[in-house]
């Protein structure tokens, strides 16, 4: 039997090559928590564009609730912050210490992040999130970098064949604003 993983989704394109990788040997859950993603429409846009990954390659994905005040509460004091500084890691914690609860909540014993396939993310930083959120919890942090092996281009080409909506920006006000 495969361990039981939670994959937080920050969107259906970085999903894609990091799910193609896991589900040999993990049973892979994904969760689309991202209240950082602003305006409305364009945390819509990603939401559909994952649920069409879902349903294209029967993965079973969760989705958090958009709370779009918690990201500001944990931004506020960092917004003039450039990006992948302070603000970041702010929200790279809040989204994965609630990816943490919902994985022990739901019977998951490891969680994964696609947020290291991104070409601007700095995979040391996330993993040391992910590690400190998971550890209080007992649960083991899949330490990636997914961009690793060519995984940035393979998730671009999957993103074409699938027709999936690719942003062009991070997702917060800050990240669009640089």
């Amino acid at each position: 039997m495969k361990p039981k993983l939670l994959l937080h989704i920050c969107c259906g394109p970085c999903a894609t090559e990091v799910v193609r990788r896991l589900q040999d040997d993990y049973e892979v859950v994904g969760f689309f928590y991202n209240p950082n993603i602003e305006p409305e429409d364009e945390y819509l846009r990603r939401l559909a564009s994952v649920q069409h990954l879902s349903a294209a390659w029967h993965v079973l994905v969760d989705v958090g609730l958009y709370e779009p005040e918690r990201f500001l509460a944990v931004a506020r004091g960092f917004e003039d912050e450039p990006e992948g500084g302070a603000r970041c890691e702010r929200c790279f914690r809040l989204r994965l210490e609630e990816t943490a609860r919902r994985a022990a909540a739901n019977g998951c014993t490891v969680v994964a992040s696609t947020l290291t396939i991104g070409r601007n993310k700095r995979a040391d930083v996330i993993n040391r999130i992910g590690r400190a959120a998971c550890a209080p919890l007992g649960l083991e942090f899949l330490e990636r970098d997914w961009k690793k092996q060519d995984g940035f281009n393979r998730s671009v080409a999957y993103s074409r064949e699938l027709g999936l909506y690719r942003q062009d920006y991070c997702g917060c006000r800050f990240s669009k604003r640089d």
